[in-house]
């Protein structure tokens, strides 16, 4: 499976959820000390992206500006400041624009058509071709395995920052809301309209910055098929620390599950030996939690630290049967189970040759061994 950088959005709005206004000159919605935060912000993260709409309107040099938060990442062993990416499908791009002449290393995310405008009239920027059309997923896998990009930064405009919600590829979503109204329909807005994934949104932080306020989220509905999204990388995530709570065994692997509603509503989470039980795997344990005939379990996804087994000789069901059983479609797992007490064990093939969508993440499986490492020497 493929491996993305961590995606934060970053917007400040109008009460009314304008972007901007129609005006020559930007309309400036943040108030100085969220300036700075922002500027933190942007020292904290490896690469910050813009469309070309927000260079053709706004002209932004997007620079780390803090002296010493820039002397921070040097001492880091990080570049003076974050490579700076920006999108464009045509290739129409003007190469006179502060983007290009201010801060490190720039790239470019276009078209083979955009590609061929861009060698004919050339940025200072390397350009990379995604195909035919743009492709989101392609683009932050670059910027992962190519340009070893953790953690990107997105700040516009709309038209990205709808697409990445829609896909769900953001792992948050950073919203300062600004007390004044635009009130122009002709404006841009912050989110355009389209099918976005289900759910409510988990509320991280709300802080009051000056006459500003910052909401901080986290989307929680588990994505859809084989195709993995930024919250099936947060379920993971808690199931790999339900595994660390595993009372330690010599003859049986510590793993954590939970199971996730389609909506982002968690229905329940076990761990191997949980409540006293010796024997108790973790996906049985999180399913046994869930009440009989719950009609959401069947578009639900169950998160394991560890793939379901296949065998076992304390029960006489292994968990990849429980989970069929039960009416899951979607499994997410970090790792898949080593031969240390079953030979040939794939929890996982046997899933999905029943027609359950199987999603590896192999980026959490230093995190799903670690309880286990005693295990595997």
């Amino acid at each position: 499976m493929p491996s993305y950088p961590y995606v934060l959005l970053s917007a400040a709005v109008s009460l009314d959820g304008y972007l901007d206004d129609t005006t020559p000159e930007r309309l400036l919605l943040s108030s100085p000390a969220d300036f700075d935060r922002v500027d933190k912000v942007r020292a904290s993260v490896d690469a910050i992206l813009i469309g070309a709409g927000t260079i053709r309107a706004d002209n932004p040099r997007l620079l780390v500006n803090s002296a010493e938060r820039r002397a921070a990442r040097v001492a880091a062993g990080k570049p003076e400041y974050p490579l700076k990416v920006t999108v464009s499908a045509s290739g129409e791009l003007d190469p006179t624009a502060n983007f290009w002449h201010t801060g490190g290393e720039k790239v470019v995310y276009t078209t083979e058509k955009g590609a061929e405008r861009l060698r004919r009239a050339p940025v200072a920027a390397d350009v990379v071709a995604l195909g035919a059309d743009l492709d989101w997923r392609g683009l932050l896998r670059h910027l992962r395995e190519v340009r070893g990009v953790e953690r990107l930064m997105v700040e516009g405009g709309g038209t990205i920052h709808t697409q990445l919600l829609q896909q769900g590829l953001a792992d948050e979503v950073q919203l300062v809301l600004a007390p004044l109204f635009v009130g122009d329909p002709d404006a841009p807005r912050l989110f355009g309209p389209g099918g976005y994934q289900g759910g409510r949104l988990r509320l991280v932080e709300t802080r009051q910055i000056e006459d500003v306020v910052l909401m901080r989220y986290e989307p929680t509905a588990p994505g859809a098929g084989v195709l993995p999204s930024a919250a099936d990388r947060r379920w993971l995530a808690v199931a790999c620390d339900l595994a660390a709570q595993c009372p330690p065994s010599e003859t049986a692997f510590s793993v954590g599950a939970v199971v996730v509603a389609a909506d982002g509503t968690e229905l329940a989470r076990g761990y191997s030996r949980e409540g006293g039980d010796p024997v108790v795997h973790a996906e049985e344990a999180a399913l046994a939690k869930i009440a009989a005939g719950d009609p959401r379990v069947t578009s639900a996804t169950v998160y394991t630290s560890l793939e379901p087994c296949t065998h076992r000789a304390s029960r006489p069901v292994p968990c990849a049967r429980l989970i069929l059983d039960a009416g899951v479609r979607r499994v997410v797992t970090a790792w898949r189970e080593p031969d240390t007490f079953v030979a040939g064990a794939d929890g996982s093939g046997l899933l999905a040759a029943e027609g359950v969508d199987v999603v590896v993440l192999p980026e959490y499986e230093g995190r799903a061994k670690a309880p286990n490492s005693h295990l595997l020497s």
